[in-house]
């Protein structure tokens, strides 16, 4: 009996030992392991500056209205929220430009507020926003609320400050106004114009779709070469009359239709059981989808082609899975981190994949149609790159 244990427990010792004597030939291994996570955690907290800029906001003023026309002036009510451009007087023209995007907030003040004030009544601010993120809707509804009791506080103020009941001076006579019209003569008016309401479900489920998709074929994609070079099959095709174009090729090909079997599934549900809306129609979202698609795999055939072992292969995958969740907009924006963070994050296909899915999907329209060229251009990139390495890695004999 206890001969059969000590032998059980040198067989369990060799194998410990072997595994051990793998990972210590192969240092790549313990300095991607090691070295890796502390990277992406160091980048990630020396590129994250935690600040987010203030809205763009255009504020409509009637011609008729005595209100004050300095920009200054309303980004001193809400001191970092606001970013006043423009002080117009045409709210039309000015709505239009907030659905186009070019401007974040829109202001529209009462067009009768003296009159609204000597009757008693509460002016209206009517305020308008485009946002698709929950977070940003909130962060919008706060920098209204901010404003408005900042205004409110500065009427106040302005009566306190000439000794009178209240803004007599300006407004004339007035009557029977109740208390709560003196403490806040203003209201406001809030409505948000985007497209699609702002749900958590709906804008988080692109983006999950897209970091899926790109981790599945990278996943997919990374362990193909390695094992035929560990087994020898290379060396078969070196003799075999294939080339190194048509060998990847038939990698891109039947990963592609794997992960697009897979993306169609996903797809599918999200729209169907998740309710999540898809305002631009399914042919953009497919092609949206082979673009992604046909840039990830490149991603996984070049690790493929780099990594010197299975577990190095799987830890370069987990590596980009981790640095796509930190720094690809999945749970922070982009525009949050340092300059030189957002180039890196950029260099991640599924970066652009969050964005161009959540503009076409939750807006019906891709605003940053930029974002689609640089895709196919880090996929053909990514392509070209596979191919010169295959093509070292499979040189034919003389």
């Amino acid at each position: 009996m206890l001969a059969s244990i000590a032998q059980s427990v040198v067989r369990m010792g060799s194998f410990t030992g072997k595994e051990l004597r793998e990972v210590i030939r192969r240092p790549g291994v313990l300095l991607s392991l090691i070295v890796g996570p502390f990277l992406i955690m160091f980048i990630f907290g020396l590129g994250y500056s935690g600040f987010r800029d203030p809205f763009v906001t255009e504020i409509v003023i009637p011609e008729a209205s005595d209100l004050p026309r300095d920009p200054a002036y309303y980004a001193d009510l809400a001191p970092g929220r606001l970013d006043v451009r423009d002080i117009g007087t045409d709210a039309a023209a000015a709505e239009e430009r907030l659905r186009r995007g070019e401007i974040e907030l829109l202001i529209v003040a009462p067009e009768n507020a003296s009159i609204e004030l000597r009757g008693g009544r509460q002016s209206t601010v009517r305020v308008a926003w485009n946002q698709v993120d929950p977070v940003y809707d909130q962060l919008a509804s706060l920098a209204t609320n901010i404003l408005v009791s900042s205004l409110n506080a500065e009427i106040v103020e302005r009566a306190a400050a000439e000794g009178i009941s209240f803004a007599e001076g300006e407004l004339g006579p007035v009557t029977d106004v109740p208390p709560a019209v003196i403490a806040r003569p203003t209201t406001a008016e809030t409505e948000n114009v985007a497209p699609s309401e702002p749900d958590v479900t709906s804008f988080f489920g692109p983006a999950v779709f897209a970091l899926v998709l790109q981790h599945l074929a990278i996943t997919l994609t990374a362990l193909s070469l390695v094992r035929e070079r560990l087994s020898g099959q290379m060396d078969r095709f070196r003799v075999a009359p294939v080339t190194s174009m048509e060998l990847l090729v038939g990698k891109y090909i039947a990963y592609a239709a794997l992960s697009l079997a897979v993306a169609a599934i996903v797809g599918l549900l999200l729209v169907g059981v998740l309710g999540v809306p898809l305002l631009g129609g399914w042919l953009v979202f497919i092609g949206l989808t082979l673009l992604l698609t046909f840039a990830s795999l490149g991603v996984g055939l070049l690790i493929s082609l780099v990594a010197d072992s299975e577990r190095q292969a799987v830890q370069l995958s987990m590596l980009l899975l981790l640095a796509s969740v930190f720094f690809s907009g999945f749970v922070l924006p982009v525009t949050d981190f340092a300059e030189w963070t957002q180039y890196i994050a950029y260099s991640l296909p599924v970066t652009h994949g969050i964005a161009l899915f959540q503009q076409h999907m939750l807006r019906g329209e891709i605003r940053d149609v930029w974002m689609v060229g640089v895709l196919a251009g880090i996929g053909l990139i990514l392509y070209v790159g596979s191919l010169l390495r295959l093509r070292r890695v499979l040189h034919r004999a003389d």
